[in-house]
């Protein structure tokens, strides 16, 4: 199943009501060990609630709480609340929730463009080198994530997870190995959560780390070609007591500025 088709589910359930009507299910193959590929959860409750809020209004910002594990094949609810809407923006909160248990939180800020004399441009600059398609990272079964199987990462800055690296800096392209029809906001959430944390390469052994908490904000809706790549650069700011702190840019291939990322990691090594 493609990524479009699981956008196509949510916007359906979002748009349904009653218990028995309003869930959906994805299969195992987009998993991240025995949950939800992060970037596949939050991305479809982005979807349910892009529904519900006026079309004029872009994304500003999106924050995930990954609570607990959503299952594979299993099916989970989508519960999409508006919170406030003036006349600018829109406050949302959206949860998938299976077994009676919340898994996800995300809440979001839709606004409208509004005039204003000030403009700061952006300060900081793309620094990867121009893709390079030979240096794509091959899926191995049973040794990657199963969603890594949908999509295609070309590092340039870091290194493989679990190698004793020395620096917690992390970079390269990413896009959909489907390319979609068009690039929305839902695939630069989704993809963004692709790569690993970047402290993971700095574990001297295979070990797990999970996302508590992530936060994406956008500079501007993306507007880019179906199968266009995107870049993508972070760093870790700080990591002490089994935490970590990191953040990030995405870029478009051109080099304009789409959204900054970041998340608090829990590690385990």
């Amino acid at each position: 199943m493609h990524f479009e088709q699981l956008l196509q589910l949510a916007s359906q359930v979002s748009q349904k009501t009653g218990p028995e009507t309003n869930t959906m299910q994805f299969p195992a193959n987009w998993c991240q060990g025995r949950t939800a590929f992060g970037g596949l959860s939050a991305a479809i409750l982005y979807q349910a609630m892009r529904n519900k809020v006026d079309s004029t209004r872009r994304l500003l910002s999106l924050s995930t709480n990954f609570v607990g594990p959503l299952l594979a094949e299993k099916p989970f609810s989508l519960s999409v609340e508006i919170l406030r809407e003036g006349k600018s923006s829109t406050q949302v909160l959206a949860k998938a929730i299976q077994d009676d248990s919340v898994c996800v939180i995300v809440q979001a800020c839709f606004a409208k463009n509004r005039n204003s004399s000030i403009n700061v441009p952006v300060s900081k600059s793309l620094s990867l080198h121009p893709v390079n398609e030979r240096h794509c990272l091959g899926f191995v079964p049973g040794q990657m994530p199963e969603f890594f199987q949908h999509v295609d990462l070309c590092p340039q800055q870091g290194a493989m997870p679990f190698s004793s690296a020395e620096t917690s800096h992390l970079g390269g392209w990413m896009r959909f190995k489907h390319a979609p029809e068009e690039i929305t906001e839902a695939h630069v959430i989704a993809l963004t959560d692709a790569w690993p944390p970047t402290l993971l390469q700095m574990f001297k052994q295979p070990a797990p780390a999970s996302s508590m908490s992530w936060y994406l904000e956008f500079v501007q809706a993306p507007n880019l070609a179906p199968g266009e790549w995107l870049g993508f650069e972070a760093i870790t700011h700080h990591s002490k007591d089994g935490y970590g702190l990191e953040d990030g840019c995405i870029w478009s291939q051109s080099g304009e500025l789409i959204a900054l990322t970041r998340q608090t990691v829990a590690l385990f090594d």
